[in-house]
């Protein structure tokens, strides 16, 4: 999704002379992107998003309300092209509901690399948009816009035009589906079940998840980042068992993929990974981010979850932010004590086919860290044990159990789960530690510093320094009025006090 295509799709009217305000705001659970103009005379509020049953169609949804009590014309941008000089255009006419309309397909050849001799094909089908809308007065004025985009694999550029051929058609083929699934009826119902389709995607992926406690100190990484960056990743990669165009037997094959996490996530917690949370403020920046992610994952033993799309992803990158580990029939939770001075929260972590597992770091107030299980399903038994495992298995279930942090010589995980007893059993003659101690707690400048952005504890600093200077400027004047009463000479002080 890194490849540049000189085709701009997004419709939008254009600005006129008179000002107006913009904001735009990201919708991360339901995977659609809102932005709202407001003009002295009307306001329009779009909605984008690419279908995630639909990977190839790109929806715009676009809300223009007339303020005045008059007709009125607005200009509209419309998709176009820009030095693309291999694109060719011609039009088509596809059904729309009751309607036939006419629509335009883009057709050119883009180079992931300049110098190689492999092209890529690409095709574009959008709908013809008039560059003048009229708004009813006092009225709201809807436009529903779908595109499809399809690309082929790298070929040969003498096999270019047979590839042209096919990618074209398939592109075709997806908005014929797309339109036919959007279609209005009376009540408007298939349209919005077609919207909602792709937001119940985005809302299946969110159940697994993580949350952590808000930290003022300063560079400290909060949810706001945490889940734009897990959104950036997700939008770049496809959601496979949920796609129409995806076969029973592939689906059956990604949910097996979904529950093999051998191996995955080995490494230090990404928390840490300062290269994996910089900016996103450019499209380039965007994608160097997406790229590192899943090159870390890949690389870090989660390539089998990488092969079952967005699903697995999310799994792979929640894993990795507590450096959990699928070793040999268990997890074990990998991350040093001493990080765990905030509050974490791993949501619906996948064990297996049937299992959701729940993990919570809750910082006490006495500066500990404890850490609780519970399940959110299962269809087995599963047991849990503290760092050392020298203590007996603990039985899991809905209700959260909660287990000491325990520092062990040399360095091991600070939790096992699994499904069999006995390989848990076995584990604490396999785990070779000279010395297992609870967790020492953290010291309090750490907490404080998190809560509050700086080490004096619960008071803004502001107050602290105010106290400061009131106690200087009193020791200041009673410094002035003892020097004045002993130095002062005898005889002024005589006269002050003596009656005339």
């Amino acid at each position: 999704l890194t490849l540049p295509i000189y085709f701009h799709p997004f419709v939008s009217l254009a600005q006129s002379n008179g000002e107006f305000q913009e904001a735009t705001v990201v919708e991360y659970l339901n995977g659609i992107v809102h932005r709202f103009q407001c003009f002295q005379d009307y306001f329009v509020s779009y909605e984008y998003y690419a279908h995630r049953n639909m990977p190839s169609i790109f929806v715009q949804e676009i809300t223009i309300t007339n303020t005045k009590n008059q007709i009125l014309d607005v200009d509209l941008l419309v998709p176009r092209i820009s030095d693309w000089s291999t694109a060719v255009t011609q039009n088509i006419k596809l059904q729309h509901g009751s309607t036939i309309l006419e629509y335009q397909v883009v057709t050119g050849m883009a180079r992931k690399d300049p110098h190689s001799e492999d092209v890529i094909a690409v095709s574009i089908v959008s709908r013809k948009i008039p560059r003048t809308l009229t708004l009813k007065k006092r009225g709201v004025t809807k436009l529903e816009i779908l595109m499809a985009l399809n690309y082929s694999r790298p070929v040969k550029k003498q096999n270019f035009a047979q590839t042209k051929d096919i990618t074209e058609k398939f592109a075709v083929d997806a908005m014929k589906k797309a339109l036919q699934e959007a279609q209005h009826e009376d009540s408007g119902n298939v349209y919005y079940n077609f919207k909602r389709q792709h937001a119940r995607i985005w809302n299946n992926l969110w159940a697994t998840g993580f949350g952590i406690s808000t930290s003022k100190a300063e560079n400290s990484i909060n949810g706001d980042r945490i889940n734009a960056t897990m959104y950036a990743v997700l939008s770049n990669v496809r959601t496979y068992e949920f796609e129409e165009s995806i076969t029973p037997q592939r689906k059956i094959e990604i949910a097996r993929t979904l529950t093999y996490a051998e191996g995955c996530y080995d490494s230090y917690h990404t928390l840490q990974a300062d290269n994996l949370w910089r900016d996103m403020g450019s499209l380039e920046d965007l994608n160097n981010i997406v790229s590192s992610w899943i090159l870390t994952l890949e690389k870090q033993g989660c390539h089998n979850l990488i092969k079952a799309g967005a699903s697995g992803i999310i799994q792979a990158m929640v894993l990795s932010f507590g450096s959990f580990r699928f070793s040999n029939q268990h997890l074990e939770f990998n991350i040093h004590p001493k990080f765990l001075h905030r509050d974490y929260h791993f949501r619906r972590l996948n064990y297996g086919n049937m299992t959701h597992v729940n993990v919570t770091v809750s910082v006490t107030d006495d500066n500990k860290a404890v850490l609780f299980v519970a399940l959110d399903r299962s269809d087995k038994s599963y047991y849990a044990c503290d760092g050392g495992c020298l203590d007996e298995p603990v039985l899991l279930g809905p209700q959260r159990k909660s287990f000491p942090v325990k520092l062990t010589e040399p360095l091991t995980a600070i939790l096992y789960i699994t499904s069999d007893k006995q390989h848990m059993e076995e584990l604490h003659k396999a785990i070779h530690v000279r010395e297992v101690v609870e967790a020492p707690a953290h010291e309090h400048h750490v907490i404080a510093l998190h809560k509050h952005g700086h080490h004096l504890g619960g008071l803004p600093t502001f107050f602290w320094v105010s106290i400061c200077a009131i106690i200087i400027v009193f020791h200041v004047f009673l410094c002035k009025l003892i020097v004045k009463e002993y130095c002062e000479p005898p005889d002024k002080l005589r006269y002050r006090y003596n009656k005339p």
